[in-house]
């Protein structure tokens, strides 16, 4: 019988990084950034890169959040729910650690 994983929780003193098997690269036939994993390839949109590069092992979720919502020039609240829920997308999937 299989174990299961223990979901780990995205919150903002979470230090988000791109597991070994991730990595970002970019496609000059379609002129994108693709993120690639073993057997998959994900065409994230500019926010969802945005995100993924400050994915370093170093910043806080929070850290993130703020940096986004000053070069968007947005409300905070608003960049944290959407970064919260694609990191925990993206930690669910296994493509991004906490």
């Amino acid at each position: 019988m299989m174990a299961l994983r223990e979901r780990t929780l995205v919150s903002p003193r979470s230090v988000p990084s791109l597991p070994k098997h991730v990595r970002i690269q970019y496609d000059p036939v379609r002129q994108a950034f693709a993120v690639l994993s073993p057997e998959k390839v994900f065409w994230p949109n500019d926010i969802s890169l945005d995100i993924l590069r400050r994915c370093d092992g170093r910043a806080t979720v929070g850290h993130i959040i703020a940096e986004l919502a000053a070069d968007y020039d947005a409300e905070q609240e608003a960049v944290a729910t959407d970064v919260l829920a694609f990191l925990q997308e993206w930690s669910d999937k296994l493509l991004v650690k906490l």
